[in-house]
């Protein structure tokens, strides 16, 4: 399988009170094309620190992300956000809708900023919205759609642009366990029809038994990487 994303000697080291912390302490990872992941492993061990480095969201102290062969730490702050925008798609834990836009609004946002013809954008989230199960919600804003439903929407717009891979992290954490299924069970299903990478930091267990890969991860390295066959 084709190499989507692959750190090499990864390290990203904070200092607090005069004390270096580690946050990630010399990961050497790679996920491939079509992967569902999940990055595990308690509170503090480094997980959303290295999906922040995967996404260009933060810079490493050393070492280096390469994505599709693209060393991002040679990029500049407009390339790297054009880099992003083209690239990678997220799910975060807060949803992160823009609540004066409809739910289409936001989901085909990335693909606006991209130029992207207008009959393109329409297609493209009509289509997600009825494999996500909302359609019919395209013209509601944020504020009266369910949480569920709003991380519906998030999910669209992370797949929107065909990202070569998704960043997701904590996406279950506000949701009950009837919508966590229902996400899971969508993504999964995207993860397969569609081939796109999902990677996810998560402490849910949930997440963990769905993954087809986890990767364990305590004081910033890495202890464990099992793959189910």
């Amino acid at each position: 399988m084709k190499t989507v994303i692959e750190t090499k000697n990864l390290y990203k080291t904070y200092t607090e009170t005069e004390v270096e912390v580690k946050a990630v302490n010399g990961i050497d990872l790679s996920f491939a094309e079509g992967e569902f992941a999940a990055i595990v492993g308690p509170s503090g061990c480094g997980k959303t620190t290295l999906l922040n480095l995967l996404g260009g969201l933060d810079e490493p102290t050393s070492g280096s992300v390469i994505i599709d062969g693209t060393d991002i730490s040679t990029l500049s702050s407009r390339q790297m956000i054009d880099f992003r925008m083209n690239n990678i798609g997220f799910v975060f834990q807060a949803y992160n809708l823009i609540p004066v836009l409809t739910a289409r609004e936001n989901a085909e946002f990335i693909m606006h900023l991209q130029n992207r013809p207008k009959a393109e954008r329409e297609a493209r989230i009509t289509e997600l919205f009825k494999a996500i199960g909302i359609e019919g919600k395209e013209d509601i804003r944020p504020s009266r759609l369910s949480g569920g439903q709003q991380q519906r929407v998030a999910v669209a717009r992370a797949l929107a642009s065909k990202p070569k891979f998704i960043l997701a992290d904590e996406p279950t954490a506000n949701l009950d366990s009837h919508a966590t299924t229902e996400l899971l069970d969508i993504m999964r299903k995207l993860n397969e029809e569609e081939n796109v990478t999902f990677i996810f930091a998560t402490h849910d267990q949930r997440v963990i038994d769905r993954a087809k890969r986890v990767v364990y991860l305590e004081d910033g390295k890495v202890i464990r990487d099992k793959t189910e066959k």
